[in-house]
């Protein structure tokens, strides 16, 4: 995994400590590695995702009780969709990724390749498993 810096990857350490999170769910890691690595998401996390309960609050993006510019807006669409599939009008790539500054596109093609590779490996595994059969 790649970090934009020494702070990313602290902050990163400290919502998975936060949340709990297991090393293996890489849905959840992805989520966290998009919010650590820009400040904005990362100062307003607590009303991005619900520590407590362990889910993503969606109606932040909604709702106006949190002033998102765009990119955040966008960072957060693909945090979420990464995580648990979410979808609206403004989840298409072109829609997330056209408005990233160079950081922000960093961190959306990280937290892709962290989603992904999971996925690689579940299909590896399943794929072991049709081996032996």
């Amino acid at each position: 995994m790649r970090f934009l810096n020494t702070e990313h990857e602290n902050k990163l350490m400290n919502l998975i400590q936060r949340d709990g999170t297991h090393p293996k769910d890489k849905e959840r890691i992805s989520l966290f590695y998009i919010l650590s690595g820009n400040a904005d998401l990362f100062a307003k996390s607590d009303s991005i995702y619900d520590f407590r309960n362990h889910q993503i609050e969606s109606d932040c993006l909604l709702d106006g009780r949190v002033d998102f510019c765009s990119s955040s807006r966008a960072l957060i669409r693909l945090a979420y969709n990464l995580y648990n599939g979410y979808q609206d009008d403004m989840t298409t790539p072109l829609d997330i990724l056209s408005g990233l500054d160079a950081d922000n596109y960093l961190l959306a093609m990280e937290s892709l390749d962290i989603r992904l590779a999971y996925l690689k490996q579940v299909q590896s595994s399943l794929n072991d498993e049709e081996l032996e059969l």
